[in-house]
């Protein structure tokens, strides 16, 4: 009897032990919770948010016969009225639409400094190195020309003279900016997707730093990234002067 007690105790022992092992792993993360605090964040540091398309296979959820963006644009027209930072909001719309992607409507809080991949990364790097402030600044992966990094900064506001500020419609640039190719600077009129962000070919826009940092002032980074333009072009000589980002679908 006391020898099958003595079993018992054992057994329970080891269920116990087990249990506690278990219990002690780092459990998987809900990917849905991680989107919406991301998300939330977002949204908490003052930039606005609207639901935009994502990938459906290799094409885009909307029904735009081949979609020039796919999974790169916002969902509805009015997306500029649309967007939000309320909390409320933002939570229903990452709950009810858990595949959607998001865009930031830029120019009203902030702006965006939109390089390519390679030339962001020499970039970045030089810019730390120096001991600059660089805000949030997120990759969006993809092939050719759709490899981006995006740098957040403050938006500029609106200057006295119009003359230094410009809408960020397509192919609308300053004329100062031609010997920069490859740069964007997104403010009035445009958007960015924000990560976490899925793109067709499971290509992704990611944080590489993020919304912890402060929004740093667009004209303490442009050097940097005009040089890193330039010099990337340089290497690729058949980089576009300029490259299209179109505002809607």
């Amino acid at each position: 009897m006391g020898s099958e007690s003595g079993r018992v105790k054992r057994g329970e022992q080891s269920r116990i032990s087990q249990w506690l092992r278990l219990r002690s792993k780092p459990q998987p993360e809900d990917p849905g919770r991680e989107r919406e605090a991301l998300l939330l964040a977002v949204a908490a540091a003052g930039l606005p948010l609207a639901p935009a398309a994502h990938p459906a296979g290799y094409r885009c959820s909307c029904d735009r016969i081949g979609c020039p963006t796919p999974a790169r644009h916002p969902v509805s027209f009015a997306w500029q009225t649309q967007s939000t930072t309320d909390r409320a909001q933002v939570e229903r719309w990452a709950r009810n639409q858990p595949q959607a992607n998001f865009i930031t409507a830029t120019g009203m809080v902030h702006d965006v400094l939109d390089v390519p991949l390679e030339a962001g990364r020499s970039a970045l790097e030089r810019l730390l190195a120096a001991g600059v402030e660089v805000g949030p600044v997120a990759e969006s992966a993809g092939r050719g020309d759709q490899a981006r990094m995006l740098f957040f900064t403050a938006t500029r506001g609106t200057p006295e003279d119009e003359d230094e500020w410009w809408p960020c419609a397509l192919d609308c640039h300053p004329e100062t900016m031609d010997e920069h190719p490859g740069l964007r600077w997104h403010c009035r009129g445009s958007y960015v997707l924000v990560p976490p962000a899925a793109l067709p070919g499971d290509h992704a826009v990611s944080w590489v730093r993020g919304m912890e940092h402060a929004l740093p002032d667009p004209l303490t980074l442009l050097e940097a990234l005009t040089d890193a333009c330039a010099a990337y072009a340089d290497s690729t000589p058949h980089t576009p002067a300029t490259v299209a980002w179109p505002l809607g679908h």
